[in-house]
């Protein structure tokens, strides 16, 4: 097995953003989560190099049970300088004899695209691309899988310009040539950093076995632009809903579907078209057209069309209809057909909401609670003043505004008498209107 190091210290300029580059999401997960995924499933042994908002991308990520260490940018910056954070008295703190180096910002990597690696015996195995349009790019010089030199584009000949292999940026290097090759970098060149390329260019020089891996540039992208990051979340997204369609679920037009890293899937379910799903689990359950469900358990229901289910809610046996919105609420064996909101509530089974009632759960100030029984008819049009509880077997009469509790058995009704004025009509627009 070998040992893993990201090199994640960068600040990601190129973003515009002030996020660090690493912390950007893929379908509401972290890049260099990704990246950190996979390496756990080769190695053991990760370490992962950070400097550019440090305290923030260790919060992220500390839960991974891998080593966290802080580059010394100011004595040694570049990708090669951050590897001198692993040096003690020569030697690198480091597990294994071999190790990958990795980049935080290249999270479309996949755990069996790396084990391909280790199938080499080499001194230094070097991921390369074939581009058809290699401008912009240093080429690698290749012959019979060895690389015999590395090439910046300013220093290329026209022969060596028409080289298609460029470096990748992934390696994995015996140990033992990163302690011998390390003390003999320096940063004497125009950015005054000290470079991991070097040290690659070394180890040809000397003649050693460094061997070219080709790889699938889908894999292997980095992250440099907003519009790199939108290509690679299409891709994790695809990723995603193709495993879950593969264990079982049904998509329509898959394409519009968004599905988030947290989600999961139990059972028979079933996805409709333009709905975004995200840090929640589906059980038997239908989702349909339109629908937007955040951090919530969907059991044994069906959801839409166009409805919203908010973080905090847990909903079972129930049938959510059109332009309902949910937040903070346990429903069991209930039904909101239409234009309802449901808010910090809990409603019992064999319930009825009717259109256009609201949970009037917040005074300005603070968050209340409504609790409806089992078996109770919400007539249209009521709004429910939180706090509030309606005990079991209930009537609320259409257009009631309720605002006291209701006990079991009874009929709550709230209306203003109606008055109807006979004649007005043609007393207010005239007769011949």
């Amino acid at each position: 097995m070998s040992s893993v190091i990201i090199l994640a210290a960068g600040r990601g300029t190129r973003m515009k953003s002030a996020i660090p580059k690493v912390l950007h999401t893929l379908c509401n997960k972290a890049m260099i989560e990704f990246v950190i995924e996979e390496s756990l499933k080769i190695s053991g042994n990760v370490n992962i190099i950070l400097y550019h908002q440090f305290e923030n991308v260790k919060k992220t990520i500390e839960n991974y049970p891998i080593n966290i260490i802080k580059q010394d940018l100011k004595n040694y910056p570049g990708t090669g300088g951050a590897l001198f954070s692993l040096m003690d008295n020569g030697k690198l703190k480091i597990e294994n004899d071999k190790i990958f180096i990795l980049n935080g910002d290249m999270p479309l990597i996949e755990a069996n695209e790396l084990k391909k690696f280790e199938s080499i015996d080499a001194d230094i195995v070097m991921s390369v691309m074939k581009l058809n349009n290699p401008n912009g790019y240093g080429r690698v010089l290749i012959e019979n899988s060895n690389v015999k030199k590395r090439i910046e584009e300013k220093d290329a000949n026209e022969n060596e310009l028409k080289i298609p292999y460029v470096n990748a940026g992934i390696y994995l290097i015996k140990k033992e040539i990163l302690e011998k090759y390390l003390p003999k970098l320096n940063n004497k060149n125009a950015q005054n950093e000290y470079y991991l390329t070097d040290i690659i260019e070394m180890a040809v020089n000397d003649g050693l076995n460094v061997k070219a891996i080709e790889v699938n540039e889908e894999n292997f992208k980095g992250i440099n632009t907003k519009k790199d990051l939108a290509e690679a979340e299409k891709i994790i997204c695809n990723r995603i809903k193709n495993f879950w369609m593969k264990n079982g679920v049904i998509m329509h037009l898959p394409e519009t579907i968004f599905i988030d890293a947290y989600s999961s899937f139990e059972g028979e379910c079933e996805i409709w078209p333009n709905c975004v799903i995200k840090k929640s689990v589906i059980i038997e359950s239908e989702i349909r057209p339109g629908s937007v469900i955040e951090d919530a358990v969907i059991k044994n229901s069906g959801i839409g069309p166009m409805a919203r289910i908010r973080p905090k809610s847990e909903l079972i046996d129930t049938h959510i209809g059109n332009f309902v919105e949910v937040k903070a609420s346990k429903l069991n064996k209930i039904k909101a057909g239409h234009l309802s909101y449901l808010g910090d509530s809990e409603i019992e089974e064999g319930t009825n909401i009717g259109a256009g009632t609201i949970t009037c759960n917040y005074d300005g100030k603070n968050k209340y609670k409504t609790k409806i029984g089992k078996n109770v008819f919400v007539g249209s049009d009521t709004q429910l003043i939180a706090p509030l509880t309606i005990e079991e077997d209930v009537i609320i009469a259409a257009g009631s505004t309720v605002n006291k509790d209701i006990p079991k058995g009874s009929l709550a009704i709230s209306r203003t008498p109606l008055k109807i004025v006979k004649n007005f009509y043609y007393k207010f627009f005239g007769e011949n209107r």
